[in-house]
């Protein structure tokens, strides 16, 4: 189980090249991929996202990226003989035509506009992949380590709501008998009030009672419940994603709950499912943290 939210960051330097990576997590029903970085890396941006999308199914990631390039800038000369030439041939008619020294040399030439053209030499686009790639996986380990060590924190939190409300449902399920008791003494004494102690029919009694008792028979919601909480714990247990799965099981945990106090026509069995939706509304905000 880990957390959606979390930090990681990570440097990595190689040949003057330095990349700084940091990543921020927080909650998010989708993954929501959000890179800030640099034009120069704008081509990686998409090597980015797979390569974060592989450690995290979802949440809002944030990336940032820092590229410094701390070489000494190597230069490309590039000389255009074409018109280096036809300056020489130029110069050389010249002084003929006009009878004058021709002065013209290399240094000369190399001063002169079009002959020479001064290039920054190509980035190793492939060198620049890896080393931003290989931070980015740097810091998503370090992400992963928070989101882990947040996450056991939260399993224990839920665990012990967890543990609450089966407390709690295994009080509600030794409650059941003595409801069906308390409403028999009660329409026993009410109907004898009112036929002035006249000698009640059981059978009747008891038709009515098993009336009761079936209309506001709980035993197949304290069933369910209790195999959605089985059945919690051993998601909890995952080594996957499990953030979606109990979201979904939280929401029987409430449709379960919510019929106990409906039907249960008792006083402190609904007190009691209060204290269960109260436990299950404290899970179900734990678990909108987990991935």
């Amino acid at each position: 189980m880990k957390s959606m939210t979390g930090y990681g960051k990570a440097e990595l330097e190689r040949e003057g090249q330095k990349v700084t990576v940091e990543i921020k997590t927080i909650n998010n029903r989708y993954f929501d991929f959000n890179a800030k970085i640099s034009k120069t890396l704008f081509y990686l941006e998409d090597k980015l996202r797979k390569t974060v999308s592989s450690k995290i199914s979802r949440g809002r990631v944030d990336i940032f990226i820092n590229y410094e390039d701390n070489r000494e800038k190597n230069k490309n000369i590039n000389i255009n003989f074409d018109i280096a030439g036809a300056y020489v041939d130029a110069s050389r008619k010249l002084a003929d035509n006009l009878n004058i020294l021709n002065d013209v040399t290399s240094g000369y030439l190399l001063r002169t506009n079009d002959v020479i053209k001064i290039e920054d030499r190509e980035e190793d686009l492939a060198f620049i992949e890896s080393i931003v790639l290989d931070c980015v996986k740097l810091a998503v380990k370090n992400l992963d380590k928070m989101r882990k060590k947040e996450g056991d924190n939260l399993k224990k939190d839920i665990i012990k709501w967890v543990m609450s409300i089966e407390s709690t449902l295994n009080r509600v399920k030794l409650r059941c008998p003595v409801v069906q008791e308390n409403y028999r003494e009660k329409l026993n004494v009410r109907i004898k009030e009112l036929l002035n102690d006249t000698q009640v029919d059981e059978s009747r009694l008891l038709n009515e009672v098993a009336f009761f008792a079936d209309k506001s028979n709980i035993d197949e919601e304290i069933t369910r419940l209790n195999s959605h909480l089985q059945q919690f714990k051993l998601i909890a247990e995952e080594k996957e994603p499990v953030g979606r799965k109990l979201d979904f099981l939280i929401q029987e945990f409430n449709r379960e709950s919510n019929t106990i106090c409906s039907k249960a026509n008792d006083i402190e069995i609904t007190r009691m499912g209060l204290e269960l939706k109260g436990d299950i509304e404290k899970i179900r905000e734990q678990i909108q943290n987990i991935e």
